[in-house]
């Protein structure tokens, strides 16, 4: 099921900065080489990442889920200038793509790959996050969370890619499958989640945002 319709995704996609020549670069490898490459942010995504980070000028970000490293270029962007980026895959056979179009980029200095399981790596890391993009395994978003959330700076944001999944959180069909019972049940978490302020964003396959 498309959220969106292709032809208002294209229009949208006309009107939207364009993404550099790099990003254009490991879109397109990652469309021929990767494994389900409809996982990569994209041009709209990845915009509306950049922008957020512009916006915030953040010190300290991290990522959960690199895929391709996409994404993580477009968190880059908007980094103060003593800011890092903190970028969390567990999949080791991706860290050729990352370390090569990371260091590729102007922000190599700045974007730090870590290999390994998200809920053993982020205790280790001793800061206040000001920004935070979650695009990992589903059914883990709410444990990610609540290791997180205690670690935010005082209006520090949060995104979680994926939460519309497919339109398949509103089919009416009886069956829901382990993901989308964990999404669901996650949304309506936030939902009532009195630590924070939460919009439900219908880009690409949903955003949530939340501030803490």
């Amino acid at each position: 099921m498309d959220i969106i319709s292709p032809l208002i995704e294209e229009y949208c996609e006309i009107h939207t900065s364009p993404e550099g020549e790099l990003l254009y670069r490991l879109f397109r490898e990652t469309h021929l080489k990767a494994v389900k490459p409809r996982m990569i942010s994209g041009q709209l995504q990845g915009r509306f990442l950049s922008m957020v980070s512009r916006m915030i000028r953040p010190k300290h970000v991290l990522e959960i889920g690199t895929y391709t490293g996409y994404s993580a270029l477009c968190l880059a962007e908007g980094l103060a200038p003593d800011g890092y980026l903190d970028t969390i895959e567990v999949d080791e056979e991706m860290e050729e793509i990352i370390s090569r179009y990371v260091g590729m980029s102007q922000y190599k200095e700045k974007i730090r790959l870590h290999i390994g399981d998200a809920r053993q790596l982020i205790p280790t890391f001793d800061c206040q996050w000001d920004l935070v993009f979650i695009d990992a395994e589903k059914r883990s978003n709410r444990e990610f969370y609540e290791l997180l959330l205690p670690r935010m700076r005082k209006g520090g944001v949060v995104l979680i890619d994926n939460m519309l999944w497919s339109g398949k959180v509103v089919e009416q069909d009886g069956h829901l499958d382990l993901d989308t019972k964990a999404i669901m049940e996650f949304n309506d978490f936030v939902q009532q989640d009195k630590r924070v302020t939460n919009v439900l964003l219908p880009l690409r396959d949903g955003i949530m945002m939340v501030m803490c």
